[in-house]
């Protein structure tokens, strides 16, 4: 039945809360260096990817604390909330990775604004987007 409606979670979100449950349980999961083990174990080409976007934010938001968030490398304000998160492609089957950014960002604009981008690669252009956005998501 092609159009059953599906009962549960699929495996990759059980995962995810799993991930989830044991970053709540540990304090391992907090910092650079739990997130740079993290990216180092992604698939090419997300690893790849993950380092670059990494250090764009880091870059962009050197007040962000990097952490891992539902198992996906995160960063957040000195008041320990997560501001943005890289979301590989491979983590959910995705075509392409993701950047999100959460409500606490600063992006707001007008009465809609965009939450989440698809990042199919990075270039120049979309390097400084992604800087301007961290920029933005901090604030003053």
């Amino acid at each position: 039945m092609a159009n059953a409606k599906r009962k549960g979670l699929t495996r990759e979100e059980t995962e995810a809360m799993k991930e989830a449950l044991e970053e709540r349980n540990s304090e391992k999961n907090e910092g650079e260096g739990a997130v740079l083990a993290k990216i180092a174990r992604l698939p090419e080409p997300d690893r790849s990817l993950a380092k670059k976007v990494h250090a764009i934010i880091m870059k962009a938001g050197p007040t962000l604390t990097p952490r891992l968030w539902y198992g996906m490398p995160a960063y957040s304000s000195s008041e320990g909330k997560t501001i943005c998160w890289f979301q590989d492609a491979h983590k959910f089957k995705a075509r392409y990775a993701s950047l999100g950014f959460s409500d606490k960002a600063k992006l707001d604009e007008g009465p809609m604004w965009p939450v989440a981008f698809a990042i199919g690669q990075l270039n120049a252009s979309s390097e400084a987007r992604i800087a301007a956005l961290v920029k933005k998501a901090v604030g003053p």
